[in-house]
C-alpha cells in the first residue's frame, strides 16, 4: 500500500482498544457482523421508479448471506413485471452484497432492494428477535388464498364519486347503494380461491358460485351498479 512522503514520516502511535463493531439483532441473538456471511434475516421493502408511476414490494430470506427465497410483487408498471418475473430468477443465490450490485432492469426493484440492504444490514429485520429466523417459504404467508398478492384499487371522481374496483376480499362486481346514493356494502369474488376450485376440476359457474361473497349491508342497498360500467 502506497503512502504519501508526509504519512511515512509520522511517528507511529498506537491503536488502543478495538471493540469491533456494534451488534445488531439477528434471528434472536446479537451479531457483530463484519462480512456479508454474517448477515442473516428476513425482510420487507418498498421501492418506486424515477417518474414514481410504479411501485415494488420485495421480501428477502437470507440466511449467511445468501438470499434463500425472494418475493416480488410489482404495481402500477407492465414493464416492472415482467423485471419481476428476472428478478425472481435472478436474486435467490446471490449474496446480499452481489444482489445490491445488481442491475435488475426496474427502478423500483432496484430501489427496494436498496431499501432492504439497509435494513437488514442494521439490524431492522422482520426476524430480528426471532429465534432461528424464519423458514424458507415465510414469504408465501403475504399471499392469499390462490397464492396471489392482496391488492386494493379504488378510483373516484367529485363528479360521480368513488368506485371500489378490488379489495382485501377480491374483485368487485356490485356496489351496493342506500337511498342515499352512498355505498354500504359490495358483492366480490376471491379471484385465487376461484382458479383454486377450478384446478380441483370444480366447473368454472361452480367455482365463481363458492368463491363469490358480499360485504357490509349489501342486502339492504336500494340499488346496485356495476363499478367499471355504470
Amino acid at each position: 500500500m502506497k503512502c504519501t512522503q508526509e504519512v511515512e514520516n509520522m511517528v507511529c502511535v498506537k491503536k488502543g482498544c478495538d471493540n469491533g463493531p456494534a451488534p445488531i439483532p439477528e434471528e434472536g441473538k446479537w451479531v457483530k457482523a463484519r462480512e456479508i456471511k454474517d448477515i442473516s434475516g428476513f425482510t420487507h421493502g418498498v421501492g418506486w421508479c424515477a417518474p414514481q408511476q410504479g411501485a415494488c414490494k420485495l421480501t428477502l430470506n437470507i440466511k449467511g448471506g445468501i438470499i434463500e427465497e425472494a418475493l416480488i410483487e410489482t404495481l402500477g408498471c407492465t414493464g416492472m413485471t415482467h423485471s419481476g418475473a428476472m428478478a425472481g430468477e435472478i436474486l435467490p443465490g446471490k449474496t446480499l452484497l452481489e444482489a445490491m450490485n445488481t442491475d435488475l432492469v426496474c427502478d423500483a426493484i432496484n430501489t427496494a432492494m436498496r431499501e432492504l440492504f439497509l435494513q437488514i444490514v442494521y439490524g431492522r429485520s422482520q426476524s430480528a428477535f426471532s429465534e432461528g429466523g424464519l423458514p424458507i417459504g415465510a414469504g408465501l404467508e403475504d399471499l392469499g388464498k390462490g397464492l396471489r398478492s392482496v391488492t386494493g384499487t379504488v378510483y373516484g371522481t367529485r363528479q360521480k364519486g368513488a368506485r371500489y374496483l378490488e379489495t382485501t376480499e377480491g374483485y368487485i362486481t356490485k356496489l351496493a347503494l342506500d337511498a342515499n346514493s352512498e355505498i354500504i356494502g359490495y358483492s366480490f369474488v376471491h379471484l385465487g380461491k376461484m382458479m383454486d376450485l377450478i384446478h380441483k376440476g370444480y366447473s368454472a359457474d361452480d367455482a365463481l358460485a363458492e368463491a363469490s361473497g358480499t360485504y357490509g349491508r349489501y342486502h339492504d342497498a336500494e340499488t346496485y351498479i356495476n363499478p367499471r360500467e355504470e
